[in-house]
């Protein structure tokens, strides 16, 4: 299957793409970074695991779509904010069939890139993967989960089939889901709890279980996350999410959340589509938000003081 991963040069799409393509698949790491793509074409990919072991992986990079041409394959792991730039980018790219699966975070990128390249096109997952990028051409897999992708419908395809059957040989645990978007939602509840606490405090995500305060306060933005869901007719249980949640923050010794690492590094943050998707939902849906509220303005405000320091 020949493959585009959008955001190839970040941490994300460089794992995603770095293991299709050891597993064979032919693929191209698309991205805006011209030192990320000539890094890349000139070194290999290198992947550090966990265990310290690094592995460099052959595979093509490219900053221009017209030269990728057609592909069967998009996948997409760009910044939620680079989406729209991104798929109408990416339009040399569509043939006749071509199937774009967002794995981004947080809600409502599908809907930008239907606008864009047709809903037909469009298919949805998420990914409990976590990765940091180390420099250009350089990702730490700091992180194991599995991978759930879905037609937006719920329906069977064999381009979903054909997917996860690539993800699964590139050694990427994949299931397929007929209830893509509770199983979004239930990551979405994850990422509002803990991103953007673990930003504005700078703590590791191991560290958001071992104090009362951030403990209460990641308990009170689930309990909104779960009341604007059940508004919406989407399937959330709060006990089972906090178990998972506290489960996969204990055993995340030292990773650091990608709010957090996009604070650290100046960037702007995807609080628009994580705690303020919770916010907006929750107006549509005439559900008080108040924790994700303060969330939302708080890290507004600190990117906004940051970004206003740029030279």
């Amino acid at each position: 299957m020949k493959i585009a991963v959008l955001g190839g040069g970040g941490a994300m799409g460089g794992l995603f793409g770095g293991y299709l393509a050891r597993a064979g698949e032919d693929v191209v790491l698309v991205d805006v970074s011209h030192a990320s793509v000539n890094a890349i074409e000139r070194n290999g990919l290198a992947i550090e695991e966990k265990d310290g072991s690094t592995a460099t992986i052959r595979v093509k990079a490219s900053s221009k779509p017209r030269d990728v041409g057609p592909v069967d394959l998009i996948v997409n792991f760009v910044k939620c904010y680079h989406t729209e730039a991104a798929i109408t980018a990416a339009s040399p790219m569509l043939g006749k069939d071509t199937a774009i699966l967002t794995l981004q975070n947080g809600w409502g990128n599908a809907d930008r890139i239907a606008a864009l390249a047709g809903r037909s096109r469009v298919m949805v997952g998420l990914t409990y993967h976590s990765g940091t990028l180390l420099g250009p051409g350089r990702v730490k897999h700091s992180g194991n989960g599995m991978t759930h992708v879905g037609e937006l419908d719920g329906s069977s395809s064999p381009r979903l089939e054909a997917a996860v059957a690539a993800f699964r040989k590139a050694g990427i645990d994949t299931t397929p889901s007929s209830r893509i978007v509770d199983e979004i939602w239930k990551k979405l509840a994850l990422n509002v709890c803990t991103l953007p606490t673990a930003a504005l405090l700078h703590f590791p995500a191991h560290e958001l279980i071992q104090h009362e305060g951030t403990i209460a306060l990641m308990e009170a933005l689930l309990a909104e996350v779960v009341a604007v869901a059940k508004a919406q007719g989407i399937n959330l249980d709060h006990a089972e999410r906090w178990q998972a949640i506290t489960g996969l923050l204990k055993q995340a010794i030292g990773a650091r959340a990608s709010m957090l690492q996009d604070v650290e590094a100046g960037r702007q943050t995807e609080i628009d589509v994580v705690n303020g998707a919770i916010v907006e939902a929750g107006r549509r849906h005439s559900v008080p938000t108040p924790f994700n509220d303060a969330m939302v303005w708080m890290i507004r405000s600190l990117q906004a003081r940051y970004l206003s320091q740029r030279p």
